[in-house]
């Protein structure tokens, strides 16, 4: 693994592991949706310090915004 991809592969194993929450509360489910936005947000801030791939950008923001539909 070279050093360009282990900070894309950290970010992927972060991103993904709070994907896979899945909340059945109200109360909850409003601060997971709050939370979306942040994910959007440290998401944008990986791809244009370099950290994650343009592919790699665009599949996890669509399996944010699929996950919390």
């Amino acid at each position: 693994m070279n050093s360009r991809s282990l900070p894309s592969f950290i970010a992927i194993a972060v991103l993904s592991c709070s994907l896979t929450s899945c909340f059945s509360s109200s109360k909850v489910q409003s601060k997971n949706e709050a939370s979306v936005g942040k994910q959007l947000t440290d998401l944008d801030a990986a791809y244009h310090q370099g950290i994650i791939t343009e592919k790699e950008y665009l599949k996890l923001r669509n399996a944010i915004i699929k996950n919390n539909d």
